[in-house]
């Protein structure tokens, strides 16, 4: 008969009794930023890994191109770069998956074949 060992018990501990008083730094203004329990998912997802986090006017650059795609309707360049304050270059660059999509569209009337 092999015996092993006796190891001690490990004591796991829950993060979930983890209280913001008990954080400090840098963790703790992520977590009053947050909310402890936000700041505790984020541990468990990412936890000793890195995280990038952009910056407010990238989110504001999808926002805005997204809105851009939406108003473009192949032919309003001009118009949209104009209102944006971009030049028609830009309004194309933005528009390309688009004019992809609208140029593959069947013409008004137009059957398909299957």
């Amino acid at each position: 008969m092999l015996l092993l060992p006796k190891r001690k018990p490990v004591l796991i501990m829950s993060i979930d009794r983890i209280a913001l008083e008990q954080l400090d730094g840098e963790q703790r203004e992520i977590a009053e930023l947050i909310g402890i329990e936000s700041y505790k998912k984020l541990v468990r997802y990412f936890g000793g890994g890195q995280i990038y986090v952009c910056k407010a006017d990238t989110l504001m650059k999808i926002s805005r191109n997204a809105e851009i795609c939406g108003r473009f309707n192949g032919y309003n360049y001009r118009e949209l770069a104009l209102e944006y304050n971009l030049s028609t270059k830009t309004i194309r660059e933005i528009t390309s998956e688009k004019l992809k999509i609208i140029k593959n569209m069947p013409l008004e009337g137009q059957l398909e074949l299957e």
